[in-house]
């Protein structure tokens, strides 16, 4: 349902290609409320500082700041409230086991709206990075610049 002359909605985290190594990626939905996704649309929204867990065999996103609707009126959402996550049996069950591990974290990576005009989240399987990987990662990053420049030229 993308209009001519708007622009894709595609929120990333980049923190979490830092701080994490992705082992597995889900792209999963997202149950929300009107003024939310009215919000997500118009780009009001971030994922600094947010992560999953499961409760009651349920994947939910916590701390997803997703800001209030200008036009919304008294039933306007709360900005941070947790969200359930919608994945099917099978991928929460393998999510599940992949937690169990210790290091081993859920973390969403991009927010985006598909071509059906549904909010959709991808969330990754992630291991914590140690800090000398951390520097190897800027070391990379550096070194493929400095590449780029050269063959610019």
């Amino acid at each position: 349902m993308q209009q001519q002359g708007q622009p894709a909605i595609n929120i990333k985290n980049k923190r979490a290609t830092f701080d994490y190594t992705l082992v597995d990626t889900y792209t999963a939905g997202i149950v929300l409320t009107g003024t939310e996704i009215k919000s997500i649309r118009a780009g009001k929204a971030g994922l600094t500082d947010t992560f999953c867990y499961f409760a009651n065999g349920e994947l939910w996103v916590k701390n997803m700041h997703v800001a209030q609707y200008f036009y919304g009126s008294y039933n306007n959402h709360a900005a941070r409230r947790d969200r359930k996550l919608l994945l099917n049996k099978k991928e929460l069950a393998k999510l599940q086991r992949g937690t169990k591990d210790p290091g081993f974290t859920i973390v969403p990576v991009r927010l985006f709206i598909n071509e059906k005009g549904l909010a959709k989240l991808v969330v990754a399987l992630a291991k914590g990075k140690k800090e000398y990987d951390k520097r190897e990662s800027i070391k990379e990053k550096d070194d493929r610049r400095d590449m780029a420049r050269m063959f610019k030229r």
